[in-house]
């Protein structure tokens, strides 16, 4: 005859793990075309003040 009892932890155990991973996945990847929009916008700046300061 099979044990009917069902463990509640590992039940729980396997939900968070389940949980975490796809958190994991939702996610997204941080793109690197924000920081380098960000470098460009700024030294394009910087380069109109010294032209007007130099000028």
């Amino acid at each position: 005859m099979s044990d009917q009892h069902i463990d509640p932890a590992g039940n729980t155990q396997q939900f968070r793990a389940f949980a975490q991973q796809n958190e994991h996945e939702a996610k997204p990847k941080r793109s690197a075309a924000l920081p380098i929009i960000a470098g460009v916008v700024v030294l394009a700046i910087i380069a109109v003040v010294a032209y007007l300061l130099l000028r």
